[in-house]
């Protein structure tokens, strides 16, 4: 295996619940010795720390208990932020500043940081202080509002998406400032927030307000936009079909054998196909439901027709193609034994991620973190015993 390309950096990672550790955890899979630094009490992060989310979250890290209350463990911190490449932390805005370990701060102790900051709502303005939460986002941005049946009322998405995307965009961040500092020399401070993630990720939908003044709403399975594309049922289940587009709607028809669609006035353009939705795929899933599933996404691709199943998450990592990506790691942890771990979404040819080390007892690396910064035996007893680590 090649080296991993980050594993020159050193990030200490301050993050607690998901999103920070997101950001985190794509920095640990391409190689970055991560140092997570948890408080020395009996505090719960997302469930057990050896449920299946924290295993799969904080992979690839060293654990370091460290008491940011106490003066000494602040200036533990400092220590190795003197030495640090890279710090994530996703506190409350104010939090940082009274613990004195903010931007500012760190910067004066090693101008080439970066240091990375995500918030609920950004580092200022009239919300800066509020709690952040994923579904919070989620309403606050717009996604609930279009997620669903109409009329159905507001729905979440199934994954904490503004959480997962502020991680990622913080990611990118970093790996941005320290593309820049092999330049200017300087670290900077990153910022990213569950709102601004989730306002990002709108994407056309967004558009289609700024700039047609439309107001999306509440599609369902459907597009909201093009015109066939949604779930149909079948002899014994549900697909999904991806029709849009003159061409490929023409091939749909032919391959159902109502070649007819494609011509009528009702359903002729694009427009006319919106306008006419429901009459549309009601003629659709009159044929579809004539055959099973498995029959028809072979029929629909073969004939240049996107088409797909609806899995259930077991039938998703069972998958043939799923299986051949290799998007799923195995880890062989002390305590858990053999483990599958969710990983990467994109590969390069040269170089790889990996899932090296599971997730670390708390503390296990206190001892060795303290000793490589000069801390002797005496001494590192003496700071357990009142508590700092």
């Amino acid at each position: 295996m090649s080296k991993l390309p980050l594993s020159r950096f050193t990030v200490i990672d301050l993050t607690r619940a998901r999103s920070g550790p997101t950001a985190v955890r794509q920095l640990a899979d391409w190689g970055a010795d991560v140092l997570k630094i948890e408080s020395p009490g009996d505090d719960a992060d997302i469930g057990s720390r050896h449920g299946s989310d924290f295993q799969n979250l904080h992979r690839n890290k060293r654990s370091l208990t460290l008491n940011l209350k106490d003066p000494d463990g602040i200036a533990i911190l400092k220590r190795l932020a003197e030495r640090a490449d890279v710090i994530v932390e996703n506190y409350r805005p104010d939090v940082k500043h009274r613990l004195g370990i903010d931007y500012e701060t760190l910067r004066a102790i090693n101008p080439r940081l970066v240091y990375a900051s995500i918030s609920g709502f950004g580092q200022d303005g009239p919300y800066r202080d509020r709690p952040g939460f994923d579904q919070i986002a989620q309403g606050m941005g717009g996604l609930m509002s279009i997620t669903g049946l109409p009329g159905q009322g507001p729905v979440r998405a199934g994954i904490a998406i503004a959480d997962l995307t502020a991680g990622v965009f913080c990611a990118m961040g970093i790996l941005i400032a320290l593309l820049e500092r092999e330049e200017s020399g300087e670290g900077q401070w990153v910022q990213s927030s569950l709102l601004a993630a989730q306002i990002a990720m709108l994407d056309f939908q967004a558009a289609r307000w700024l700039i047609s003044g439309e107001v999306p709403e509440q599609a369902g399975n459907n597009h909201p936009t093009s015109i066939p594309t949604g779930v149909f049922a079948t002899a014994d289940g549900h697909i999904n079909i991806a029709a849009s587009g003159g061409e490929i709607f023409a091939r749909l028809c032919k391959a159902l054998g109502a070649e007819g669609l494609a011509t009528h006035p009702a359903f002729a353009t694009g427009k006319a196909r919106l306008r006419n939705r429901d009459q549309l795929n009601h003629a659709i899933e009159t044929i579809t439901r004539t055959r099973s599933s498995a029959e028809w996404i072979d029929l629909l691709n073969r004939a240049g027709v996107p088409s797909g199943p609806i899995n259930r998450i077991d039938q998703v990592f069972a998958d043939p193609q799923v299986l051949r990506m290799g998007i799923t790691r195995p880890i062989e942890s002390s305590r858990h034994g053999r483990q599958q771990l969710v990983g990467q979404a994109v590969e390069l040819s040269r170089t790889p991620w990996a899932v090296r080390t599971p997730t670390p007892d708390k503390g296990a690396h206190t001892d060795a973190v303290l000793s490589a910064l000069g801390y002797d035996a005496s001494a590192i007893a003496s700071l357990r015993a009142r508590g700092v680590i």
